[in-house]
């Protein structure tokens, strides 16, 4: 719930932060945790923290979703990163989730 207020009020080194604590009490953050926190990173333009974060999910094994891509492609898209965001949205479509 913090992180994803984080999130609503574009605050998104506190969401990180509240991310990086859950991970420091060794506690496992679902994949709607780390959607909002990457959802955080994409209002403010924070895209390289957003595709940090997807290879923080990819490394702790939690499962990837089309909120948490679609948030990453629009970060990058945001940051003026277009090849990013093509390259991202790239690897949606070879993963198993639908767009």
């Amino acid at each position: 719930a913090a992180i994803s207020a984080c999130s609503k009020g574009g605050k998104w080194a506190e969401a990180l932060q509240f991310l990086g604590e859950l991970i420091q009490a060794k506690l496992q953050p679902r994949t709607s945790t780390f959607s909002a926190a990457v959802s955080a990173c994409e209002k403010c333009g924070e895209w390289e923290k957003a595709i940090l974060l997807i290879s923080i999910m990819v490394q702790s094994e939690v499962e990837l979703d089309t909120i948490t891509f679609s948030a990453v492609v629009s970060a990058c898209e945001k940051g003026s990163d277009w090849k990013r965001a093509v390259q991202c949205f790239g690897t949606l479509l070879q993963s198993e989730l639908e767009p």
